[in-house]
C-alpha cells in the first residue's frame, strides 16, 4: 500500500457482498451522479458504474488511479483529495440525484464528512463507510458518551442511520477496528430553526469541549463569558446550568444558542 494512503488508514474493501450492499443503500439509477470518496481497489466502483448514469470517483493515489481507470472506463477517476474537494459545486443531473458512496480513510472520516453535511444542499444523499466508534458517535441520541458535537452537527441538517456493521476481515489489510455503513439523507431545512447558524456551532462545540464540567462551565471557559451570564441565559431557555453538555438536545442548543447571541 502507498504511504500516502497508508498514512491516511485506508484499508480496501474486499468483500463483494458488503460492497453490494452498500451500493443498494445508495440503490442509484441511470438519472444518477455518484461521487465516490476513495474507490481504492474498485470494490464499490464496479457495482456503482453498473447502476449509475455517471461516477466520478477521487482517488488522492496516482498509482492506484492510474490502474483503475482501464478497469473502469465508463467512470471518471479523478486524482484528487477528498478533503478539499468542493462538494458544494455539485451539479445535479436532469432529472437526477447527486449521490456520495464512499469509504472514507479513519484518520480524514470526519473532517471529509464534516465538508460532505457543509456541502449537502448539492447532495441528496450519502453513504459512508467509517471507523464504528465515529459512526456510532454520528448517530448517537442524546444522554450518552458518544453523544457529542459530532452528533448534534450533523443530525441538525441531515437524517442519519447506522446500516451495517462491517469487521475487519472485510478489508485488506484488516484494520484493528470495526467499521460501520451510515446513510445521511440531507433535509431541506435544518430540523429546529436556528437564527445564527454560525453562533449555534460555536455554542455546541464550546458545550462539549470539556464535557466533565457542567455546562455554565464549559461554555464559560469555552465562549471566553462570565459564568453568571452563561447561567442567565441558559434559565432564561429555560434549561438548568449544572446539567452538562451530553444530556441536552439539539432543541436545547438552539434556545440557548439563541440566547448567547
Amino acid at each position: 500500500m502507498n504511504g500516502r494512503r497508508r498514512a491516511l488508514g485506508q484499508h480496501f474493501l474486499r468483500d463483494p457482498g458488503i460492497a453490494r450492499a452498500i451500493v443498494d443503500l445508495a440503490a442509484p439509477t441511470r438519472s444518477d451522479l455518484v461521487l465516490e470518496i476513495g474507490p481504492g481497489e474498485g470494490a464499490l466502483t464496479g457495482e456503482l458504474e453498473r447502476r449509475a448514469g455517471r461516477v466520478l470517483a477521487l482517488e488522492v493515489d496516482p498509482g492506484l488511479a492510474t490502474r483503475l481507470r482501464p478497469r473502469f472506463p465508463r467512470a471518471e477517476i479523478v486524482e484528487a483529495d477528498a478533503r478539499t474537494w468542493d462538494f458544494g459545486a455539485t451539479e445535479r443531473p436532469a432529472g437526477g440525484r447527486a449521490l456520495v458512496v464512499g469509504n472514507l480513510p479513519y484518520s480524514v472520516g470526519k473532517p471529509i464528512l464534516t465538508a460532505l453535511v457543509a456541502a449537502r444542499a448539492a447532495i441528496d444523499l450519502m453513504v459512508l463507510m467509517l471507523q464504528r466508534e465515529v459512526a456510532d458517535r454520528v448517530a448517537a441520541a442524546p444522554g450518552g458518551r458518544t453523544y457529542g458535537s459530532l452528533s448534534v452537527l450533523t443530525q441538525l441538517y441531515c437524517d442519519v442511520r447506522v446500516e451495517l456493521r462491517v469487521p475487519p476481515g472485510a478489508f485488506r489489510p484488516p484494520p484493528k477496528v470495526d467499521s460501520a455503513v451510515i446513510r445521511l439523507t440531507p433535509m431541506p431545512a435544518p430540523r429546529v430553526a436556528v437564527a445564527d447558524e454560525r453562533r449555534f456551532h460555536v455554542v455546541v462545540r464550546a458545550a462539549f469541549a470539556q464535557r466533565r464540567k457542567t455546562l455554565a462551565n464549559a461554555l464559560a471557559a469555552g465562549l471566553g463569558l462570565p459564568s453568571e451570564a452563561i447561567r442567565a441565559a441558559a434559565e432564561a431557555a429555560g434549561i438548568d446550568p449544572s446539567r452538562r453538555a451530553e444530556t441536552l438536545n439539539i432543541i436545547d442548543f438552539a434556545a440557548l444558542a439563541a440566547r448567547l447571541s
